[in-house]
């Protein structure tokens, strides 16, 4: 049976504390965050006075020239981030079914397989389901697991690192990830013969920005060889720059297996004839585990695990899990 007698609301927690603890996170200072609610200076500070009351802890440090959250304001601002993202999705959902629409769904994924895996799964949901609202970003797994905390995004397809706080998450792997080197078409090392790291050692560049895994894993390959790590790159993730910098220079880039195989598929980009002896960590499906999918992220999940199955050969009870 339901526990109707949580903590926030024998303490009567209001919708206007929560938008109040996220306004002064991000202003700094109460004169500023009242003016962004439209409520006066006395009465913000009175609805963080019953709350901190309430709480029984501080939850901001009152400075000479503003305010800066404690640690309990800031476990508090990022519930508050969420419940007030979970508010917005419940508006957003009951509008969209007054509207005749199915729902709304994000997903967020890393680039490999947002080109490969996204596609044909948005465009399968959207032939049972044209009226449900899909939105997609592309990002790194970093960036996507922030906006899946915030409830910013339903799902993802990402990685998991050891720094990742795994707590309320649920990750189902989908396939390692193998990477490649790519440069312009009619590059002269293309026809080269036996091509070995000790003939693109003092070649130009374009990895990952350092501190990426690739560029830890890119660099350790050559230093196994016993070669200086190039010394010639541009730090880029940004793939437009990257394939347009190579149409305008010899220089070779590391990308995934599944970027390089699209750009050279439309002629944008050439596959370098050399095994690169490392690889990303494998991704997978992320979802969490302390909040409920709406039908529509359900339809958006199935559809996930669906065209997985077939482009990457995952394992999938669908009916058990769905």
């Amino acid at each position: 049976m339901t526990n109707y007698t949580h903590w926030f609301i024998r303490a009567r927690l209001k919708t206007r504390q929560l938008l109040l603890l996220v306004a002064l996170d991000e202003e700094g200072n109460i004169h500023r965050a009242a003016q962004v609610l439209n409520m006066t200076q006395p009465a913000a500070s009175k609805l963080l006075k019953d709350l901190e009351d309430v709480l029984e802890v501080p939850l901001f440090e009152r400075l000479p020239r503003g305010m800066r959250p404690t640690w309990y304001g800031e476990t508090m601002i990022r519930h508050a981030r969420v419940a007030l993202s979970s508010l917005n999705q419940a508006h957003d959902e009951l509008e969209a079914i007054k509207a005749g629409r199915y729902g709304q769904v994000s997903v967020g994924a890393i680039t490999a397989p947002g080109l490969v895996l996204l596609p044909p799964a948005v465009a399968l949901v959207k032939q049972e389901h044209p009226s449900l609202r899909i939105g997609v970003q592309i990002e790194t797994s970093d960036v996507l697991l922030d906006r899946l905390a915030q409830g910013k995004l339903d799902m993802l397809v990402a990685r998991l690192f050891a720094q990742h706080d795994k707590t309320d998450l649920r990750y189902e792997t989908l396939t390692e990830e193998t990477v490649c080197a790519i440069t312009r078409p009619g590059h002269p090392l293309l026809s080269v013969a036996h091509l070995g790291l000790r003939d693109v050692v003092n070649a130009g560049w374009i990895v990952s920005p350092s501190g990426s895994v690739l560029r830890h894993r890119f660099d350790l390959m050559f230093q196994e060889e016993g070669l200086e790590a190039p010394m010639n790159v541009i730090e880029t993730s940004a793939l437009l720059f990257m394939t347009k910098m190579l149409q305008q220079s010899d220089m070779i880039a590391v990308v995934a297996t599944d970027v390089a195989r699209y750009y050279a598929a439309h002629g944008i980009v050439s596959l370098l004839p050399i095994a690169l002896p490392c690889q990303m960590d494998a991704f997978g499906i992320i979802t969490r585990t302390d909040r409920l999918l709406s039908p529509a992220a359900k339809v958006m999940l199935k559809a996930l695990k669906t065209t997985a199955i077939t482009v990457y050969g995952a394992k999938f009870d669908l009916g058990a899990e769905l």
